[in-house]
């Protein structure tokens, strides 16, 4: 892993992407944030977040039409416009597109969950991930983005966590056979440098990595200090088959920053008892070797070969010196063998150096 960036900062080291030629930094910048989530951002900071970014050495840039309904995007665009455009990746997603002639958020099936988006652009967000679906969401991405390609596209959200059991076969039939094509050709034209896919589900990805020929996916919440199962099939088959790993959620909404207090979330809800309590003797090891949760937190993906970048949401320039500077911290290869001893880590799970 190299120690500089190709900004030219020299604070971030950067990854090759699995099996592609595209290098990106080990923190990349997730803007579900930028999208209004949970609250409204104001427009100026949201933007000045993004420069920010790009002045400590973040490389890689995530976005999606879903957050904000297009906003998102918009203000990772205005943060990028005047940057060298080989000097950054570019990764958004497919399967929503917006209609800007009606209003709303996205409708989803009985027993499924979204985000909640306390602000964003008013158009409506459309499910579809269809070969015509996928192309007009692409198309809308660089309008939105005001940029001349994009490096990365993922195919977003299916999983049960969105569309619920009932409809979950239907929509992986979709997807295969409507996005995964479309995107295929437009690699093959050269309009982008990877495909993938970008969910909440390690069974999901897994199937998706069976079932088709992808070069990176953005897995959320799935490979963390609290749970490491995706060990057990999905990691091990990026590994084999060279799909670059970006990994969201690394802080399981929450409970891995804040520490196992009280209103303390995982998984977008109020921490049970179980993983408070675990939670609390990640702590007590952690201390005794004079480490931040945190920053144990943030560093432990990145141990596992097949990890490109963690992905970490910011809205200020403070988060981001925070993220940079808890990445360049010492951690002591004592910690991670404590946390196997005391069975908080999986025998087999990589530490990084």
């Amino acid at each position: 892993m190299s120690r500089s960036s190709p900004l030219g900062s020299n604070t971030l080291p950067f990854r090759r992407l699995g099996r592609t030629q595209l290098r990106v930094s080990a923190i990349g910048f997730g803007s579900a944030p930028l999208g209004d989530l949970y609250a409204k951002l104001d427009e100026e900071g949201a933007i000045a977040t993004v420069k920010a970014a790009v002045t400590a050495g973040v490389t890689l840039f995530d976005t999606s039409p879903h957050y904000g309904n297009g906003l998102a995007e918009h203000r990772v665009g205005a943060g990028l416009r005047g940057v060298p455009r080989d000097s950054y990746v570019l990764s958004t997603k497919v399967g929503r597109w917006m209609d800007p002639l009606r209003s709303g958020g996205t409708a989803v099936a009985p027993g499924a969950a979204a985000p909640g988006f306390a602000g964003g652009l008013k158009h409506k967000a459309v499910i579809d991930y269809s070969r015509d679906g996928t192309l007009r969401a692409f198309e809308q991405s660089l309008l939105r983005l005001g940029a001349e390609r994009i490096d990365i596209v993922l195919i977003h959200d299916v999983d049960v966590w969105t569309h619920g059991e009932q409809a979950i076969e239907a929509r992986f039939k979709e997807a295969m056979e409507g996005a995964y094509v479309a995107l295929s050709r437009l690699r093959e034209e050269g309009l982008v440098k990877a495909i993938g896919v970008g969910i909440n589900e390690t069974r999901m990805c897994e199937r998706f990595a069976r079932a088709g020929d992808f070069d990176a996916m953005l897995l959320a919440g799935r490979y963390t200090l609290l749970e490491q199962g995706a060990l057990d099939g999905f990691l091990a088959l990026a590994a084999q088959k060279g799909i670059g790993l970006m990994l969201g959620g690394v802080f399981n909404s929450g409970i891995l920053a804040t520490g196992a207090v009280a209103g303390a979330h995982y998984n977008y809800r109020p921490a049970p008892p179980e993983i408070l309590a675990k939670t609390g003797r990640l702590e007590k090891v952690c201390r005794a070797h004079g480490v931040a949760l945190a920053d144990a937190a943030l560093r432990f993906p990145l141990g596992h070969e097949a990890v490109a970048s963690v992905v970490l949401g910011a809205v200020s320039a403070e988060e981001i010196s925070r993220n940079t500077a808890s990445l360049a911290r010492a951690i002591p290869a004592g910690l991670w063998s404590d946390l196997k001893a005391e069975g908080l880590l999986r025998p087999d799970a990589p530490t990084p150096d």
